[in-house]
């Protein structure tokens, strides 16, 4: 290293703010090669230490390093460990030397690159299947290579939101993979539109029944998750909302491609039943509205009585005063801190509100807005397996390690396209657990072993940690033999697992 890594100094006052669970960590290195040689400590306190401002001091329970965000450079980490999957040394000399403001207007306003098409993904059937590991193995190839790094961290939260996972969905269809497409393309864009895209979504319609649902027989699922879990929450509506709104929005099914065809004719001949009559390629990827399974009819929906359509029925929907807040706060508990004020969340509701629900805006609003650079929001966060496991790779600055993130992820309990329900992944300190920071621990510790050449660490814990770490961390650091096992240490240190 070119100067030693310096602890956190000890604060003066105790701080309040948000307390948060994490786990300290150590390794070592044995004769020869890079081992992990002990867990140094898990701490199960629930109220673990708090990040304190400059000047204060620490609680009963201590506190293990002092927010530097009153400092360009530790915003602008900050910054694209939020935004981002963390950055590469060149990306974060360039931000710096941006600053903080240019960086958020480059990260917002940079148009999102769609990733290389899957090779046969589109032609997915019957007869030739998505594979799992190929799927989750090309987006994350994408989110280490993709020049709008951005936009890939918001596909990702839309995928935590918008659930689907591939084994309902079914790999012999490429509904999932498109589905992928369509929440990068629709990912700062106006959330209306994104209802809409939502809605008649194919993997969607599969996954919440929607495509089975029928004005003679309508399917609760999604109208129900549709306003529960992605737009106003429980508690801002009924259950007759509910019925109304199924059979508001029955009347699609699921389009059929060339190769999903050809596969199902040629299964009926070779067992020997007729092709069913209805069965025909579309050129859409998205439903296919048929009137005839609609349900003709007054329906009373969220308090207003009138024949609806789909249109009509999100609508309705947006014009409730539940769903800007809803988002809002789903939004800042992803980005910011996991206890948004009331204050704040109202502040950035109206702006959502105000403007007519555009994300790019709500994004804007947030990287911009006090709360986000307060010393209270400084690692009050824990990064995800993806997160944590993509930023490993983008820190070492080797993005061939796309398969073996693929392979690990459901090991650390985030295996990409199959979240565990319609609720979506768990978030914060609901990651941090004995088991699952020992596999984090592990996967470090595997990367490095089989990198043929190891980077230079250099000035690592400053690009990474802004320099900013405990004493139990700044100790091993320093007491390091080599660079492989610096680099292990930093990885594997709780500092390292927060955002």
């Amino acid at each position: 290293m070119s100067e030693p890594a310096r602890p956190a100094k000890t604060p003066r006052k105790a701080p309040p703010g948000i307390r948060r669970r994490h786990v300290l960590i150590g390794a070592g290195a044995a004769a020869g090669g890079l081992a992990l040689t002990r867990v140094l400590g898990l701490h199960h306190l629930g109220d673990l230490p708090t990040v304190a401002r400059p000047g204060e001091t620490p609680a009963p329970n201590g506190v293990d390093w002092i927010s530097p965000l009153d400092k360009p450079e530790a915003q602008v980490s900050h910054l694209l460990r939020r935004a981002t999957f963390g950055a590469t040394p060149a990306e974060y000399a360039q931000a710096v030397k941006d600053g903080f403001k240019k960086t958020v207007d480059r990260l917002i306003e940079t148009p999102i690159v769609e990733p290389p098409a899957l090779a046969g993904a589109d032609d997915a059937s019957q007869e030739k299947p998505l594979r799992p590991q190929e799927l989750i193995g090309w987006w994350l190839d994408w989110m280490l290579r993709s020049p709008t790094p951005f936009g890939e961290r918001m596909t990702f939260f839309w995928h935590g939101h918008f659930t689907s996972d591939f084994r309902k969905v079914n790999l012999q269809t490429p509904y999932i993979y498109w589905q992928n497409q369509t929440w990068r393309r629709m990912a700062l864009g106006n959330f209306r539109d994104m209802l809409n895209q939502v809605t008649i979504d194919p993997g969607m319609l599969r996954y919440l029944d929607l495509a089975t649902s029928t004005g003679r027989a309508p399917n609760e699922n999604y109208s129900r998750e549709l306003m529960e879990l992605f737009t106003m929450g429980v508690g801002n509506f009924t259950e007759d909302d509910v019925r109304g709104g199924a059979k508001a929005l029955s009347g699609w099914r699921e389009p059929v491609t060339q190769a999903m065809y050809d596969a199902q004719v040629k299964r009926a001949q070779e067992l020997g039943r007729q092709i069913p009559r209805n069965l025909k390629v579309d050129d859409a990827k998205t439903g296919i509205f048929e009137q005839q399974r609609a349900y003709v009819g007054g329906v009373k929906f969220l308090g207003l009585t009138k024949q609806w359509d789909t249109t009509g029925v999100l609508d309705q929907i947006l014009a409730q005063d539940a769903v800007a807040p809803f988002i809002v706060t789903k939004v800042l508990r992803e980005f910011v801190t996991d206890q948004p004020s009331d204050e704040y969340v109202k502040r950035l509701a109206d702006a959502f509100r105000k403007s007519r629900y555009d994300v790019k805006t709500l994004m804007r609003d947030v990287f911009t807005s006090p709360e986000f650079l307060a010393p209270a929001s400084y690692r009050a966060l824990v990064k995800s397996p993806t997160e944590l496991m993509v930023h490993v790779a983008r820190a070492l600055e080797t993005p061939a390690l796309a398969r073996a993130i693929g392979l690990a992820g459901q090991g650390m309990g985030q295996l990409l396209f199959d979240p565990p329900e319609v609720g979506g992944w768990p978030s914060n300190a609901s990651w941090i657990s004995s088991n699952n920071v020992l596999v984090r621990v592990n996967f470090a510790q595997a990367t490095l072993t089989g990198m043929a050449k190891i980077p230079p660490f250099k000035d690592a814990h400053m690009t990474h940690l802004d320099g900013v770490v405990s004493p139990a961390t700044a100790q091993l650091l320093n007491s390091s033999p080599d660079d492989a096992t610096r680099w292990l240490i930093l990885l594997a240190s709780p500092e390292f697992q927060l955002k």
